[in-house]
């Protein structure tokens, strides 16, 4: 019997806690973590990344998911990111979006976005960019998810509070499934 695996991935503007929550939230239900390729990839760039260095972290991240999903043994994964994140880097900081990218975007959707809010402060990393324009990258959130038409719950809170909202959330989306 082929069991479909769920995807809950958690989303968001740079800096509102999205890889401790992704963790926080795969160990609390004991469950895959699908780390941010992207990070990974970026923390080796000896220049300034360009569209195929996007496309690379594309692939990259899907690859790294897929590889996950392969071994999985639960009813749902928790995903640092998505891909999304290729599509909103390159159009604000090369102006156009990988093709590749464009085309699977409504081809590979994740069963639930959780989308972190910006109340978070926010903190200084060598690989975050736009500490000014939070707000400006949640409303692109929220219009990349409504564009594919995506099930997705703006998560806020400090701390604990963040992490129980996050909880009730999945478990909403689980009692519906």
């Amino acid at each position: 019997m082929d069991k479909t695996i769920k995807k809950i991935a958690i989303v968001g503007p740079e800096s509102t806690g999205k890889s401790t929550i992704s963790q926080l939230l795969a160990k609390y239900y004991k469950v895959p973590w699908v780390p941010e390729y992207a990070r990974y990839y970026c923390e080796n760039l000896v220049a300034d990344y360009t569209l195929q260095d996007e496309v690379n972290m594309y692939y990259g991240q899907v690859a790294l998911e897929d590889a996950i999903l392969v071994t999985a043994e639960s009813d749902f994964i928790i995903c640092d990111t998505t891909f999304i994140t290729v599509k909103i880097w390159s159009d604000e900081v090369l102006g156009e979006t990988p093709q590749v990218v464009l085309d699977a975007l409504p081809k590979k959707p994740y069963d639930l976005y959780l989308l972190m809010d910006i109340d978070l402060p926010w903190q200084d990393d060598p690989l975050r960019d736009f500490p000014d324009k939070r707000e400006y990258f949640m409303q692109v959130w929220h219009k990349e998810l409504r564009t594919l038409n995506a099930n997705y719950k703006v998560v806020g809170g400090l701390g604990d509070e963040r992490v129980g909202n996050a909880i009730k959330a999945i478990d909403s989306f689980l009692s519906r499934i």
